[in-house]
Parts: structure tokens; C-alpha cells; sequence
């Protein structure tokens, strides 16, 4: 039996803490250490985390000289639909950026052509120019994205339509 330092109350050799006063005995008793040498765990090695990648975002495969000068085309691409696809197209066909952006343009103005033919043919429906419409107000939203991205320089996969194989 020992006594507490701090309450005075008993308690066992064994005990780690008084269960009167809740005082740690370990200060007080502290296990002698027969092996001076850090342990080292066997075989222990460290593995950084890996920093989570966007597969969409392209931004780095671009040289900053040819984002800034073919920024305005990519914009005109997203805002003015197969018209600015078409100024892009003629404004430099060796651009991989503006490339880029006029592929991701492409692929939300055939998406809304498809629509727009889908909700004519199947006109005399009442839900499908209800669903028709409003896809095709989700993809003027998605156009808005890819405007505001390549605003902010990003080069990033149109969200959503990226997941479709079929448009690749």
C-alpha cells in the first residue's frame, strides 16, 4: 500500500491514479529505462500523402504566353456559342489552349443542339419540353462555369459532361 502525495488517501502499489483525489502516481514512480538508445521501429518507413489531382483541370499543360493571348477567343467561344467556336476556330489553329476551350464549347453547343431537336421532334409531349428545357438551361449554367474559369485562367473539362464517354 501507498499513500498519496497529494490527498493522503491509500491505495495499491499497482495503482496508476488515487481514486479519491484522481492524482497520477506515474511522476512519482517512473519505470526505469534499461535501454538508453531510441527505439526505432523495424522496417518503419514514412509515406507522404499524396496531394489529390483533378483529372478535369488542365490548367498547368498550357504556356502562359499562349493564355493570355488567346484568352479573349476562348471567352468568345463560351459566350457566343457555335458563332465564337467558329471566330476561335479562324483566330489561331495552332493554339493548344484555345483548342481546348473551343472543344469544351463544342461539346455544350452539340449537347444543346441535340436537345433543342430532341424537345422540337417530341414537342407534343407534356414532359419532355419541361425536361428538354431545363437541361438546356443547365447547360447555359455549365457555359457560365466554363466562362468564369477560363475568366479566372483555368482550364477545366466542362463539369458533368466530362463524364460522358460519348463526348470525348
Amino acid at each position: 500500500m501507498k499513500n498519496c502525495p497529494n490527498c493522503g488517501a491509500q491505495a495499491n502499489d499497482e495503482a496508476m491514479f488515487c481514486k479519491t483525489c484522481g492524482n497520477s502516481f506515474q511522476a512519482q514512480n517512473p519505470q526505469p529505462n534499461n535501454n538508453p538508445e531510441p527505439q526505432q521501429m523495424p522496417n518503419a518507413s514514412y509515406v507522404q500523402p499524396v496531394p489529390a489531382v483533378d483529372s478535369a483541370d488542365h490548367t498547368f499543360e498550357f504556356d502562359q504566353k499562349d493564355v493570355h493571348d488567346n484568352k479573349l477567343f476562348a471567352l468568345a467561344a463560351y459566350a457566343l456559342g457555335f458563332i465564337g467556336i467558329v471566330i476561335a476556330l479562324l483566330a489561331n489553329k495552332d493554339s493548344a489552349y484555345l483548342k481546348f476551350h473551343i472543344k469544351q464549347a463544342l461539346t455544350i453547343a452539340l449537347c444543346e443542339t441535340i436537345l433543342t431537336l430532341a424537345v422540337a421532334v417530341l414537342c407534343w409531349t407534356f414532359i419532355v419540353p419541361i425536361a428538354g428545357g431545363l437541361a438546356i438551361v443547365g447547360l447555359l449554367v455549365l457555359s457560365v462555369i466554363c466562362f468564369i474559369k477560363t475568366c479566372a485562367n483555368k482550364s477545366v473539362e466542362v463539369p458533368i459532361l466530362n463524364k460522358f464517354g460519348f463526348l470525348k
